[in-house]
């Protein structure tokens, strides 16, 4: 179950929006857990996303 805490007078879109937060990082922590990835095919993944976005990057400011 997800608990948003709301301080007094703070509106309801904003806790809304905290809600909306907290599930999505939780969706992505379930799926995550559901099956193991070793650590090295992690880094591996995140330096290769790392290294495509460093490319699009340098390609826009050329």
């Amino acid at each position: 179950m997800i608990i948003v805490p709301i301080k007094e007078g703070e509106s309801i879109d904003k806790a809304l929006k905290k809600l909306k937060k907290k599930f999505d990082k939780m969706k992505k922590e379930i799926r995550a857990r559901q099956e193991f990835t070793k650590k090295s095919v992690i880094r591996r993944e995140q330096l290769r996303k790392a290294i495509y976005v460093q490319q699009l990057r340098a390609a826009e400011n050329e």
